[in-house]
Parts: C-alpha cells; sequence; structure tokens
C-alpha cells in the first residue's frame, strides 16, 4: 500500500481549517486510506499524486468550500476519485448544510464513491452515468455546482448553465491557463466571473460564476 507519511504536512494544513472539526478530520483519514488501500486496483487517481493526497486532493477540494457557503445541495460533475465531491459532502454532512450530489460515468469510480458514502454515512447521492444524461433527471435547485480538473470552462457553462441561470454559484478550480479559458467561453457565453487565487498552488485559480447565458450570435451576411 502506498503510503502518505510523506504528507504530514498537509494534513496539518487541513486540521488548522475552520471548517475541520476532530470528527471530520477523522473522516478524512478514512478517506485518505480507502483511497490509497483502493487505488491498485481501481486508478482512482494519479499515481504520483497520491502520496500528496492530503495536499492536492483533500486540502485542495476543501477550500472550494471557503465560495460555496451558502445552504442548499450541491451539485459535484465528473466527480472521479472523489474530489471535490466526498471531501464536500464529508464536511456538509457534519454541519448537516444540505445534501451532495456527485455524478460520475465510470463505473469502478462510482463503487468507490458508493463505499465511501456508505462507509461515513454521508449525506450524498451518486449518479452514474454521462453529464448530459443525468442532468436532466435532476431538481434543478441547486446553490453550487462544482467541477475539478473535467473540462475548460465552455463546456461547464454549457452543462450548468440551467443551474446558474436559477440562481447556483459555479465553482471551477483552473490551472495555468484559466485566461485563455475565459476568453474563449466568452465568444459564445455571457457570463460573471470572478477568479480567486487558489490556497494550494500559486499557478492555479478558481472561477466563479455567478451567471451565464448563450451569447447571441448575429450573422454577419
Amino acid at each position: 500500500m502506498t503510503s502518505l507519511s510523506d504528507d504530514g504536512e498537509g494534513r496539518a494544513v487541513v486540521a488548522a481549517s475552520a471548517h475541520v472539526s476532530r470528527e471530520t478530520l477523522a473522516k478524512l483519514d478514512v478517506l485518505a486510506h480507502e483511497l490509497a488501500r483502493w487505488q491498485a486496483i481501481k486508478n482512482l487517481v494519479g499515481p504520483s499524486t497520491l502520496s500528496q493526497v492530503w495536499t492536492r486532493h483533500i486540502a485542495d477540494s476543501l477550500q472550494l468550500l471557503d465560495h460555496g457557503q451558502q445552504p442548499g445541495p450541491w451539485l459535484d460533475l465528473g466527480s472521479g476519485g472523489g474530489f471535490p465531491g466526498l471531501v464536500v459532502a464529508i464536511v456538509r454532512t457534519e454541519k448537516r448544510a444540505g445534501p451532495t450530489h456527485l455524478v460520475e460515468s465510470n463505473g469502478r469510480k462510482c463503487a468507490f464513491l458508493r463505499h465511501i458514502c456508505r462507509l461515513l454515512h454521508l449525506d450524498a447521492v451518486v449518479h452514474e452515468g454521462r453529464i448530459e444524461q443525468i442532468l436532466p433527471k435532476l431538481d434543478p435547485t441547486f446553490s453550487v455546482v462544482s467541477a475539478r480538473a473535467l473540462a475548460p470552462l465552455t463546456e461547464l457553462l454549457g452543462w450548468s448553465n440551467d443551474l446558474l441561470r436559477r440562481g447556483a454559484v459555479g465553482i471551477f478550480p483552473k490551472g495555468q491557463d484559466v485566461e485563455k479559458e475565459l476568453h474563449e467561453a466568452a465568444t459564445s457565453w455571457v457570463f460573471c466571473a470572478d477568479v480567486r487565487q487558489s490556497l494550494t498552488d500559486r499557478d492555479a485559480r478558481i472561477v466563479l460564476v455567478r451567471m451565464s447565458q448563450p451569447k447571441v450570435q448575429t450573422d454577419a451576411t
């Protein structure tokens, strides 16, 4: 099993977070342990990131809660190995902040997500399937929609547009190409975005979207 001992500093940062109680930290410990146990079989996250799971995945996910503290259901698209969805669900369950919905198309990753939800008794629902197939079946009254390392901003706006129009906040972590993604998205969408510095990666940003609508295309002829 891959050791997580070399990421003790990352765990200490998480433990000091205002979002993390002693009970929450214990559940995050379980998540880290189970991720390492399942990784060899399920390949849930990039192998090179597993030894830094507290910094690269848990702390990185935890910071999104600073931008999504409004009550109501939270929707995480492309939850993968559970980041940020499971971290969000662990904290929100402890705070009784409302259910967290996780959408993932990969069956083996869904099995892990469900395992953690059952093990930790999370107020969470796992939806297995493609985003465009799952979203029309869900109640659109989400307060937050998130997606981490999933798709360009243009695609994220396309999937989440109906939710944003109803008042949800989009929380989309992005890398060093964030300005390029914002520019490309602006060619087809009118949206209000606030770009914040990531607390875990100096080259990363968090894009907060509070409104979007398709840009009306005019015929040049």
